[in-house]
């Protein structure tokens, strides 16, 4: 008696009858348009999240903006003539970019209505974005 092989090659390995099962048309189709539907659920959803952040954003370069004003006011008894001034002072490390312009030569500054130095310059009093638009809150950018 011979040793039987473990596999024998007669015999099927596959115990389905007829072709391989894939998709049909219809399946395809209605899998396809859930994921579609999907999409166009979740891609507005994105989009405000993403203008939200960046609202944030500028929320929080506009108080850090303004805090370093008060800072270089305070200190040289003198208001930034420049948002480079403070730059050069150190007080912030480059000129911020607006985060819904995308851009940092797009900032809108408001000058002192009078001079607050001896040496009668008027310099810059408060910083907005430059952006057109309207927030998320339904103020306009310019006035944050």
């Amino acid at each position: 008696m011979g040793i039987q092989p473990f596999f024998n090659s007669n015999v099927r390995q596959s115990s389905t009858r007829g072709r391989a099962r894939g998709f049909t048309l219809l399946e395809l189709t209605i899998t396809i348009s859930l994921m579609m539907i999907l999409a166009a659920i979740a891609v507005p959803v994105y989009q405000s999240l993403i203008l939200r952040a960046k609202e944030t954003v500028l929320h929080d370069t506009l108080f850090k903006l303004r805090d370093s004003i008060d800072k270089y006011t305070n200190h040289k008894e003198a208001a930034p003539s420049t948002l480079q001034d403070l730059v050069t002072a150190k007080y912030i490390r480059e000129v911020p970019i607006d985060p819904i312009t995308g851009r940092n030569d797009t900032w809108t500054v408001k000058l002192e209505e009078e001079a607050s130095s001896r040496d009668g310059k008027i310099g810059i009093r408060d910083v907005f974005s430059g952006a057109e638009g309207t927030s998320t809150e339904g103020t306009p950018y310019t006035e944050w």
